[in-house]
């Protein structure tokens, strides 16, 4: 369990006999998960940290008007949202739930801030995450507008996801997805059946399945960048 946790990027670098130390004052809740158990909640305070020790979960996002919802998957080693343990909003903004049989352990805010936070690697590990998410963020929001249907689909995934590889599940009507890339239902459906008859997506009604997220936004072409 512990060679696990030492693999997660907030760990890396501390030395052994730190990490003793941790071990020896830490109050680890070990807990063991089957598939479908709900891990946390959207929108429940992010009062502790979730390490994923073994086994895959699924981390659902969902739209705030309610319309589409993203579905990724993520293996252990993972940590679950570190940076909502701090901030104005202090709230999971996805549901959690075991795909696979889980084993995690988890940490207490007050742990994290009075014992771990000690520790000048563990802040700069926290600082580094936190920042590259938020950086990761500003990127997406900043890019330049694309121009056409295509590079405008592959644009809202893009934004929408937190990791840029593996299986995605996106919930969304066709004529909802139509009205976020400005394009009529037709040329929608046309471009995601081309997409499907490639094997890049499956369409489900309401869902569109992406076997391999990192390999479809591959036939994006790099966005043009807009000279003042």
């Amino acid at each position: 369990m512990f060679d696990t946790l030492l693999q997660l990027p907030l760990f890396q670098g501390l030395a052994k006999e730190d990490f003793t130390t941790i071990v020896g004052k830490a109050k680890f809740h070990f807990t063991q998960l089957r598939p479908g158990e709900v891990i946390v909640r959207e929108g429940t305070p992010c009062e502790q940290l979730y390490f994923i020790l073994k086994g895959e979960i699924s981390t659902t996002t969902t739209s705030s008007d309610g319309l589409y919802s993203f579905t990724e998957y993520f293996q252990a080693p993972y940590l679950i949202e570190p940076q909502s343990l701090f901030g104005i909003k202090t709230n999971y903004v996805s549901r959690h739930v075991a795909h696979t049989n889980v084993n995690m352990i988890s940490l207490s805010k007050p742990f994290v801030t009075n014992e771990l936070f000690k520790y000048e690697i563990f802040r700069l590990n926290y600082l580094n995450m936190v920042s590259s998410y938020g950086q990761n963020m500003n990127e997406g929001l900043w890019s330049a507008a694309p121009d056409c249907l295509e590079e405008r689909v592959y644009h809202f995934i893009n934004t929408h996801i937190r990791r840029k590889q593996g299986e995605k599940l996106l919930k969304i009507k066709m004529e909802d997805l139509a009205l976020i890339v400005n394009d009529t239902r037709t040329n929608v459906s046309r471009f995601l059946n081309d997409l499907q008859n490639n094997g890049f997506i499956e369409l489900h009604r309401g869902e569109i399945f992406i076997f391999n997220v990192e390999e479809l936004l591959a036939l994006s072409t790099p966005a043009k960048v807009i000279k003042p």
